[in-house]
């Protein structure tokens, strides 16, 4: 899964990926309306009153820029000039879109370590749809225990095969007997080790998370098959379908906010709020749920977590 996304020469988001939106295989919330980002600007002036010696932003992953434009549109004049922006994303060709959208107010980087030395650790971040893009590890309960899904690619044809795979306590979902014989689950480790790997550069700020999933158990509520999924021009393709087209498609699956949200107070981090994102956004701009869910109708399906990094 991370070389069909994210190989340089030929994974999705290196070469595939040219818009998000109507025109590309996928739309997100931040392309959908701009409500998304103005709740991130009134979640920043909150975060910037209590913390007002911060002066820099980082959006981790930023699609097209179109998030970040509309945070700082909603910041308005004077308040965004306060602040240095910084993105971190190493998709060249999304990098070139933001680009042309941002103009040069903005200084790249190519990970988050990286943007924090830039910022001595301190800095508001934010990210939209940014860990569903990590690979998993497949697991489903075969025989009275858990098992890795491995595949293999022989003469063109794809099996999947199991292969013994020891519980680790940091997974919420295998420290227990499932109620499907066969149930799957998806377990975000790349997530945990990419947490790990720059956490501790972070000296003081906040952090916003936008993503789709959910805590654990409900998150797999009457899906015996997990959540792994692909899509190709708006189609959503589930099973093989997801070895057809690598590559040329995004693979994708659902946070468990269980895991994400034991692994950040691990690392430090204080949660500030957790919600369905349409709550968040009513909460910030006043706005009816009736009006979030026609402008964005995963409004209850996307989930927002906040945290504070107290000065050390």
């Amino acid at each position: 899964m991370a070389r069909a996304l994210h190989d340089p020469q030929r994974g999705y988001y290196a070469r595939r990926v040219q818009d998000i939106g109507a025109r590309g295989d996928f739309s997100n919330s931040a392309t959908l309306s701009p409500l998304l980002g103005q709740a991130i600007a009134s979640w920043i002036k909150e975060e910037a009153r209590e913390m007002p010696e911060i002066r820099h932003i980082i959006e981790i992953g930023a699609g097209n820029g179109i998030l970040m434009e509309t945070v700082k549109k909603s910041l308005g004049w004077w308040q965004r000039r306060r602040f240095e922006w910084h993105i971190v994303d190493t998709s060249a060709s999304l990098r070139t879109q933001q680009k042309q959208r941002l103009g040069k107010s903005v200084r790249w980087h190519d990970d988050v370590r990286q943007g924090l030395d830039a910022c001595d650790g301190k800095a508001f971040i934010y990210h939209n749809e940014l860990l569903d893009a990590f690979p998993v590890t497949l697991v489903q309960w075969h025989a009275g225990a858990w098992h890795e899904v491995f595949v293999e690619f022989t003469e063109g044809a794809v099996r999947e095969s199991l292969q013994p795979f020891t519980p680790d306590a940091d997974f919420s979902a295998i420290q227990q007997t499932p109620k499907h014989q066969q149930q799957r689950y998806e377990l975000h480790i790349s997530v945990r080790d990419w947490l790990r790997s720059w956490a501790p550069s972070s000296q003081q700020g906040a952090m916003l998370t936008v993503d789709y999933g959910d805590t654990f158990p409900t998150l797999y509520h009457r899906r015996p098959h997990g959540t792994l999924r692909a899509y190709l021009l708006h189609q959503r393709l589930e099973g093989p379908a997801i070895y057809q087209n690598i590559g040329r498609q995004d693979i994708t699956a659902d946070i468990n906010f269980t895991d994400y949200r034991a692994w950040t107070q691990s690392l430090g981090w204080v949660e500030t709020s957790y919600g369905a994102q349409a709550d968040f956004i009513t909460s910030r701009l006043g706005k009816s749920q009736s009006q979030i869910m026609d402008s964005n109708g995963a409004g209850g399906a996307f989930k927002i977590v906040t945290h504070r990094k107290l000065r050390k």
